[in-house]
């Protein structure tokens, strides 16, 4: 690469300036592997704190990844979610980051008591209950569960490899109308480590919903957690 080493542009912001055009003119496109520290500092003539603070550069844009077995991994960046009631496969879809699923959770079972309470349905009353995971460009991105009333108990794990959620729920006739949802973070289960490929410091980006129809009737019942690297969410803020 052409850094200049005399001139006052500190040199690990060259290094993720020359890389981030790299990977956005498609010379390094998604999937390409990155050379390690050691590695770079040595073929660049950099100190590894100097090239570990570029790489850092990219990894906080979203532009690559460190996955533990794997290496340093250019994606597409991370994926924006402007609140509304859509559903994540439509949004990577719009995005066209090419969504795909795995079911991993997909049983009847009778709701519990935080279940029912959430849905306004009796307790012990059967309720769809879903796990997916869902990757974008092949990289895992969210561990998604979700609790529905008995009548969507007809969609197929099958399906839902194919379509999103609310594509399958409005095939069915529902109407989404307006939802309630919390935003945290929090640090993840080990299951939720190993499914998205997290590495050991970080969190997950939760949002919790339910969904309700045109009649008022809560319809759905989610809980997701997204990998932060690789997802944000947008939200419009109007004063009143």
């Amino acid at each position: 690469m052409d850094l200049d080493r005399s001139g006052p542009v500190p040199l690990y912001f060259q290094l993720a300036s020359r890389l981030e055009t790299a990977i956005l003119e498609g010379e390094l496109p998604p999937g390409s592997r990155i050379e390690n520290e050691l590695a770079l500092s040595g073929r660049l003539g950099l100190s590894r704190p100097t090239v570990r603070r570029a790489i850092q550069e990219l990894v906080d844009k979203g532009l690559i990844v460190r996955r533990r077995g794997i290496g340093t991994q250019v994606v597409q960046g991370r994926s924006t979610r402007k609140m509304g009631l859509t559903g994540l496969y439509d949004d990577l879809s719009q995005d066209d980051k090419h969504p795909s699923t795995k079911p991993l959770l997909h049983e009847v079972v009778p709701a519990g008591e935080k279940t029912s309470a959430q849905l306004g349905i009796p307790v012990g009353e059967p309720v769809l209950h879903l796990r997916r995971l869902r990757f974008s460009d092949g990289a895992p991105v969210a561990l998604m569960e979700n609790f529905l009333p008995p009548e969507f108990a007809t969609i197929t794990a099958e399906q839902l490899v194919q379509h999103g959620l609310y594509q399958l729920m409005r095939s069915q006739g529902a109407t989404m109308k307006v939802a309630r949802q919390t935003i945290g973070a929090r640090h993840p289960s080990p299951e939720e480590r190993r499914l998205l490929q997290i590495s050991r410091p970080d969190p997950v980006l939760t949002m919790d919903r339910v969904a309700y129809d045109h009649s008022g009737r809560a319809i759905d019942l989610g809980h997701h957690a997204y990998r932060p690297d690789l997802y944000n969410i947008e939200v419009t803020v109007v004063d009143r």
